[in-house]
C-alpha cells in the first residue's frame, strides 16, 4: 500500500518464471493481440461491407466478435506491460475496473450467443414467422439487454468491494478475476448472493436456454429432412464456441473454489487459455464455417493476391 498517495496495491503472483521467459510471453501475447484484432475486424468489416449479411444471424456474430475485442483490449495491454516490468502489480481500484469488464464482457458472450441460438430456432422451427419476429427493434433490443444488464449486475458486487477491507494482497492470477475475493479480510454475504444471482441470469439461464433451443432444433431437423443442412452450418459454430467458453467459464468458477489446491503451472495455462482462445478463434470458426462468411472471405483472399 501506498500511504503517501493512499493507493492500494495489488500483486499478481500467477505469473510462472516471468523474468525468465518475460520476452518470449510478450512476443506470444503480442502476436495473439494484433491477430486477435485483425481476424475479429476482418470478418465485421465483411459483414458490415455486404448487404447480404445485414440479416440478424450475421449482426449477432459481428456483435459476438466487437465483443471479443473489447475484452482482449481489457486484458492484454496490462498483461504486455506486466510482462515487460520487474514487479506485476496493480492498484485495487485499476484491479476491480479490469473484474467488471473480465465478467460482464463474458455475460455479454454467454447472452449474445443466447441470442443467436433464439434467432437459429426461429429460422428453423418458425421459418414463415421469422422476418415478423426478427425485426430490427427485436434485434436491437436483444443487444442492449446482452451489454446491459451483465454490466448492471457485475456492477453491485464491485460497488460493495470497493470500501472491504484488504488482508493479503497479492493476487493468485495474471489478471483480476473472482480470485480477488480472497483478498478481503471479511466475506461479504450481500456480494456473495449477488454473484450467484449474476452467474445464474447472465450464464446458467441462457445455457440451459441454448441447450433447449438446439434440442428443438435437432428434434426438427430430424423429421424435416430439407432442412438438415441449413441447420448444420448455421448451428455447428454456435454450438462449438458454446461448449469452448463454458468450459473456460467453469473452470473460472471453479478454480476459486479449489484455492491452492490447483497446480500454479495449469492455472497459468488456463488463464491464458481464458483470454486467448475465444477472441482468437471465435472469427476462425465463423468465417470457415458460415458459408456466406466464407464465400466473402475467399472472394478477399482473391483480391488480395491479385494486388
Amino acid at each position: 500500500m501506498d500511504h503517501d498517495l493512499n493507493v492500494t496495491y495489488l500483486t499478481f503472483g500467477g505469473h510462472l518464471e516471468v523474468n525468465k521467459y518475460r520476452y518470449l510471453y510478450f512476443l506470444i501475447t503480442f502476436t495473439s493481440y494484433i491477430l486477435i484484432i485483425c481476424f475479429n475486424f476482418t470478418i465485421v468489416c465483411l459483414i458490415c461491407i455486404h448487404k447480404n449479411l445485414h440479416e440478424p444471424m450475421y449482426i449477432f456474430i459481428a456483435a459476438l466478435l466487437l465483443n471479443s475485442v473489447v475484452f482482449s483490449s481489457a486484458m492484454y495491454p496490462k498483461l504486455l506491460i506486466d510482462f515487460l516490468s520487474e514487479k506485476q502489480i496493480i492498484s485495487y481500484s485499476a484491479c476491480l475496473f479490469q473484474f467488471f469488464l473480465f465478467y460482464s464482457l463474458s455475460g455479454a458472450e454467454f447472452l449474445l450467443l443466447a441470442a443467436m441460438a433464439y434467432d437459429r430456432y426461429v429460422s428453423i422451427c418458425k421459418p414463415l414467422q421469422y422476418p415478423t419476429i426478427m425485426r430490427k427493434t427485436t434485434v436491437s433490443i436483444l443487444l442492449g439487454v446482452a451489454w446491459l444488464l451483465p454490466a448492471c449486475q457485475i456492477a453491485v458486487p464491485v460497488i460493495l468491494s470497493a470500501d472491504m477491507k484488504i488482508c493479503n494482497f497479492i493476487v493468485r492470477g495474471i489478471f483480476c478475476n473472482n480470485s480477488i475475493y480472497n483478498l478481503h479480510c471479511v466475506s461479504s454475504r450481500a456480494r456473495s448472493v449477488f454473484g450467484v444471482v449474476a452467474l445464474i441470469i447472465t450464464a446458467l439461464c441462457p445455457f440451459l436456454f441454448i441447450l433447449f433451443t438446439y434440442t428443438s432444433i435437432l428434434i426438427i431437423s430430424y423429421q424435416r429432412l430439407n432442412i438438415r443442412k441449413k441447420a448444420a452450418q448455421t448451428c455447428l459454430p454456435h454450438l462449438l464456441v458454446l461448449i469452448s467458453f463454458s468450459c473456460l467459464c467453469a473452470y473460472d468458477v471453479i478454480i476459486v473454489r479449489l484455492g491452492s489446491d490447483f497446480p500454479k503451472t495449469a492455472r497459468f495455462i488456463m488463464t491464458l487459455q481464458a483470454v486467448l482462445y475465444h477472441p482468437l478463434f471465435n472469427p476462425i470458426i465463423y468465417g470457415l464455417k458460415m458459408k456466406e462468411i466464407s464465400k466473402h472471405l475467399k472472394r478477399l483472399f482473391c483480391q488480395v493476391r491479385v494486388i
